[in-house]
């Protein structure tokens, strides 16, 4: 294999992990019938209460599980305005991403008197996986071995994911209530409830995802998710609402990130135009997408 395609991809294993997080919350929402565009704000406030609470506490796990608390209970926030309260899930949850945007830099100022970025010196290094027997084997030590623990945690919780969704009762109720709530209600079971749990998986795994992102820069930056909220939507899209297909989408949107980063070293182009790589690609692939979708609507 090329001795460039290596360290591209080892890269884009590390880079689609957020990714697949957050498209494997949205994809419990989506499979219960609520398009939940709110996985950018959960994705946020996760990262900023996990580096923040690390910080505070000097504990990372404690740190971690508490910024999954804090994106879990925007998450019902937004869950019981819809599905209580009857707001339009689009604009509640458009709401929620200008919330989380807003409230994580006025707390970042108010904690630590900066809107820009927050350094934390304090936060130790993620930890990492090296297996010396796995990683003396050809291309795959040297592509999956090495990275820290959030890319195998969201390994183990895809298959988690899969296995809840298909192999149990919950997961049957949840896909049933996105395909025909009517008969779901008709059964003497609640729509409602399975997509309030839905939300809450989304704020958990988008959680993780953001976590990932600030404790392994080891620090805060406003916006730091940078529209990967956004990206997991169509992720979960473009792997046909399947796990298996969210870990192949991620990898794909994981791998064009990945590039551009080596083509701002590589190309003698403007740094704007390789940085915009990776959401031209994201428009390129909903555009194909559509079209593959139309003509396959147009045969059946």
């Amino acid at each position: 294999m090329n001795p460039v395609a290596i360290p591209v991809l080892h890269s884009a294993v590390a880079i689609m992990t957020p990714l697949l997080l957050a498209s494997m919350g949205g994809l419990f929402t989506e499979l219960s019938g609520m398009l939940n565009i709110a996985l950018e704000g959960l994705m946020l406030m996760g990262a900023f209460a996990s580096i923040v609470f690390t910080h505070f506490t000097g504990n990372m796990v404690v740190g971690i599980a508490l910024g999954v608390l804090a994106s879990m209970l925007l998450a019902a926030i937004l869950g019981t305005v819809t599905l209580h309260l009857k707001s339009n899930v689009f604009i509640t949850a458009l709401a929620a991403n200008l919330f989380a945007s807003g409230l994580t830099v006025v707390l970042s100022f108010k904690l630590f008197g900066n809107k820009g970025v927050v350094v934390f010196n304090d936060i130790g290094r993620l930890p990492r996986l090296d297996i010396p027997a796995l990683a003396k084997i050809p291309v795959f030590g040297d592509i999956f071995i090495g990275h820290n623990i959030f890319v195998y945690l969201s390994w183990v919780l895809l298959a988690l994911c899969a296995w809840v969704l298909y192999r149990t009762p919950f997961g049957f109720r949840l896909r049933a209530t996105g395909i025909h709530e009517q008969a779901m209600v008709s059964l003497g079971m609640r729509p409602s409830r399975y997509r309030f749990i839905a939300f809450l998986v989304s704020g958990f795994t988008c959680a993780l995802g953001g976590a990932m992102l600030t404790l392994n820069l080891g620090a805060f930056v406003p916006n730091i998710t940078s529209g990967k909220g956004w990206i997991a939507l169509v992720v979960i899209f473009l792997g046909q609402k399947k796990p298996i297909g969210l870990l192949f989408a991620a990898l794909v949107f994981g791998f064009a990130d990945a590039f551009s980063n080596y083509a701002q070293g590589a190309w003698n182009v403007p740094a704007d135009f390789i940085l915009a790589i990776p959401y031209v690609f994201t428009l390129v692939a909903m555009v194909l997408f559509s079209i593959y979708t139309s003509r396959k609507n147009r045969v059946e």
